[in-house]
């Protein structure tokens, strides 16, 4: 069942120039195997981890560095959860998470679809 749906875009070359602007910005948002690529990729994955927040209807018990964007062998994304975050989307009923990003025209995208086993 579909516990909840989340989507968000991000202007890259904002993003790019917030990233320039606050260095510390990568540590507060990134795990340390995402802090290494480009910055358009890291938009997508801060548009992915902004889309989770609110497939799951809330922030509340969710860190960012906790949320990693990896890929699959195929390329497809994923999301590796790790220490409270995992905790609390599991708490919450969350079975499955599903994700889709795309960047294109300046702009990067995602859109999230949160399942659960039972209504």
């Amino acid at each position: 069942m579909i516990a909840g749906i989340g989507v968000d875009l991000v202007d890259v070359p904002r993003f790019e120039a917030h990233l320039a602007r606050t260095p510390r910005l990568r540590e507060r948002l990134f795990s340390p195997a995402e802090r290494v690529l480009k910055p358009r990729s890291l938009a997508a994955r801060y548009a992915a981890k902004e889309a989770l927040i609110k497939a799951l209807g809330g922030s509340d018990g969710v860190h960012w560095t906790e949320i990693e964007v990896t890929a699959e062998e195929s390329g497809r994304p994923w999301f590796t959860l790790s220490g409270r975050t995992a905790a609390t989307v599991a708490a919450r009923g969350i079975t499955t998470l599903h994700l889709s990003l795309s960047h294109d025209a300046g702009l990067a995208a995602a859109y999230v679809v949160a399942e659960s086993a039972a209504p």
